[in-house]
């Protein structure tokens, strides 16, 4: 054995090989780390039938966990949230239910048995559910495509039904396959300029309430809106102008005191209740009905009719109640979580993204039922319940008994409610929902999430609610195959008094190794990058040798695979190539950090016994200090380099 073998052998670290095992099970134990990361059946594991009982009712009805400790404290809190969120859940009801053209009693029932299945379901304290006007909207711009909500009301209110039952089973599925990744294709930015593309239309959805018009337009878009507005220029009905800029600036006010407030928060949640009350009695007191100021009407009394026979499953309306089912529970999802895990981040508890799942496909198949359409958890109301120190999700249930109160003594009271309070209150929620700080948050941080958010809203508020989500995930998608696609590569030097190799671009103070060149790949190794970073490290390792020339000419390549968690058949296939090319060059590969699942792939291709064991090394550190003793053994030895590597 020569000096340079016994040297190496010094400062080598191998990386043992684990056993092989067999595919089936390896396929089996990947698939479940992959989709069961932390399988609540584990826990069942020798435990007697009962407690295995106990414990399954527990994790899909959470109410059992929370309830047997409940006490008066805890419902004296609860009591005042709940009733404050139903003063904000009634008006706001109404309100999201005239936005998707539903009959307005819709929104008092969606206020009723959904918070009654969360409560039992859901693992957030806090959130409180409900109608949402994003939801609401995009149920009244889909369907309406291809239902008329004035020409054939039945038809319609049935489709909005078969798309909550369909929007309720996709997300019972996720959160029972635990897919909920899927959400988050839906970023923060892109969530920033949708939310925001959709309150702007649904703001000028409501120029139809403020200005008393009697027919506009079902598209959404800026430019048919306007063109709706300025187009009935005489159909503008000043009285209701008045009340609603009235009402408006009241809202506005309130809210705007309440958030210099934070102790009257109670002052902004009452704000719409009286409203409704003032509106209704101004009305009804000036007879103003009777002068273009569009009220309500009536309110059928009593709670929920069943709806079970409503669902059509016929073409062709199937297909546009599934496609609506689909996209209304996505975003309802993806708000709904959001907020709980806001909210649950304020509190320090956990809730669990698969079980907010489960309960929010349940309740609203269950509300597919019984009269309800799609409902979530939105922001608003949360907020208003976390305020109003809301201590468990009994809270939804005095909120769901209160709007019982109201569907059997209080409806025939909305009777003269005007349309303009109800435009009022949807206009009032949805300001809150433009978040430009956020939009020029992101244009300093990070200009391809600006372009994102820009992207969504622009899509949203010159196209439709469906474009806009449709370029918002596909620029982040895009941004995704790109990153995967081109992987960063770096070079990496020494940190000047100690074993740290890091960017040379990013730490001026980082030293270069003569003779060596490391790289660092910050990505998976795809078959989709696989090519490019074979060239990326040709190039590199072109560029050493030209700035070198005359110096220590370059001996050794070490990859650090530190950051590439898994390699594929061609990235194996990149490797064997870069070896090829290295070993024309004179140069030898040596890897550091390779992960374990990148070990088994080498192992079984034999890869690994072509770059030779004794290459692998645990750390850059090790591996550069074996490459520099082989330097300068070499030089001392007066022997070859070449012949040595």
């Amino acid at each position: 054995m020569g000096n340079g073998d016994v040297a190496l052998s010094e400062f080598a670290r191998r990386v043992p090989v684990p056993p092989a095992r067999p595919f089936l099970d390896t396929f089996r134990a990947n698939l479940k780390e992959t989709f069961f990361p932390d399988d609540p059946l584990r826990q069942f594991r020798d435990q007697t039938v009962p407690r295995k009982f106990m414990l399954g009712l527990k994790y899909f009805l959470p109410i059992f966990d929370w309830a047997p400790t409940y006490s008066v404290s805890l419902f004296k809190s609860d009591l005042i949230a709940g009733i404050t969120i139903a003063s904000l859940a009634i008006p706001q009801g109404i309100s999201y239910a005239k936005l998707a053209n539903l009959p307005p009693i819709l929104g008092l029932y969606s206020s009723f048995v959904p918070p009654l299945v969360y409560a039992m379901m859901g693992s957030s304290r806090d959130l409180a559910v409900g109608t949402v006007a994003v939801a609401s909207l995009l149920i009244s711009s889909m369907l309406g495509k291809e239902i008329s909500p004035v020409q054939d009301p039945a038809l319609y209110l049935h489709a909005a039904f078969t798309a909550t039952f369909f929007a309720g089973l996709f997300q019972a599925s996720l959160g029972l396959l635990r897919l909920g990744f899927i959400v988050d294709f839906l970023s923060h930015a892109t969530i920033v300029g949708f939310m925001g593309g959709a309150a702007t239309v649904v703001c000028l959805q409501q120029l139809k309430g403020m200005l008393g018009l009697q027919h506009f337009t079902t598209a959404t878009d800026l430019v048919s809106v306007l063109q709706s507005v300025f187009s009935q220029v005489h159909q503008w009905r000043w009285e209701s102008a008045v009340l609603g800029c009235c009402f408006l600036f009241f809202l506005l006010v309130t809210r705007f005191f309440s958030k210099r407030r934070p102790k009257f928060f109670w002052v902004s949640a009452a704000a719409p209740l009286t409203s409704v009350i003032l509106g209704s009695l101004l009305v009804y007191l000036t007879h103003a009905e009777n002068h273009g100021v569009q009220v309500i009407g009536h309110l059928k009394k009593g709670l929920n009719p069943p709806s079970a026979t409503s669902l059509t499953f016929m073409p062709p309306y199937i297909m546009v109640a599934l496609k609506t089912g689909i996209v209304t529970g996505i975003i309802a999802l993806a708000e709904g979580i959001a907020v709980g895990r806001s909210f649950a981040m304020f509190k320090n508890y956990h809730i669990d993204g698969n079980k907010e799942m489960i309960a929010f496909g349940t309740m609203n198949m269950v509300g597919s039922l019984t009269s309800c359409y799609l409902t979530t958890g939105p922001f608003s109301r949360s907020a208003v319940n976390y305020n109003a120190g809301c201590k468990t999700a009994m809270s939804n249930v005095i909120m769901s008994v209160a709007v019982m109160i109201t569907l059997l003594f209080l409806t025939p009271l909305f009777h003269y409610t005007p349309l303009v309070v109800l435009s009022s209150i949807i206009i009032s929620a949805m300001l809150g929902l433009i978040d430009y700080e956020s939009a020029i948050h992101l244009w300093h941080v990070d200009k391809v999430d600006f372009c994102v958010c820009v992207g969504a809203y622009l899509g949203v508020v010159f196209g439709s609610v469906e474009i806009g989500l449709v370029i918002a995930v596909s620029i982040s998608v895009m941004r995704v195959l790109l990153f995967v696609a081109r992987p960063r590569t770096t070079v990496l030097g020494s940190i000047p008094n100690s074993m740290a190799y890091r960017r040379v671009d990013q730490y001026p103070a980082a030293q270069s190794v003569p003779g060596v060149l490391i790289l660092g790949i910050d990505a998976p190794i795809y078959f989709a990058n696989a090519s490019y970073l074979r060239e990326r490290i040709s190039r590199w390792i072109d560029e050493e040798t030209e700035r070198t020339n005359g110096e220590t000419s370059l001996q050794y390549l070490i990859l650090d695979l530190g950051a590439v968690g898994s390699i594929d058949t061609s990235g194996i296939s990149m490797l064997e190539e870069v070896k090829k090319i290295v070993d024309r060059s004179g140069i030898k590969l040596v890897l550091a950090n390779p992960g374990s699942e990148v070990m088994k792939k080498l192992d079984s291709s034999k890869v690994l016994e072509a770059i030779g064991q004794e290459w692998i090394f645990l750390t850059v550190a090790d591996a550069v200090a074996a490459c520099d003793f082989m330097l300068h053994t070499c030089k001392s030895s007066g022997a070859s380099c070449e012949n040595v590597v």
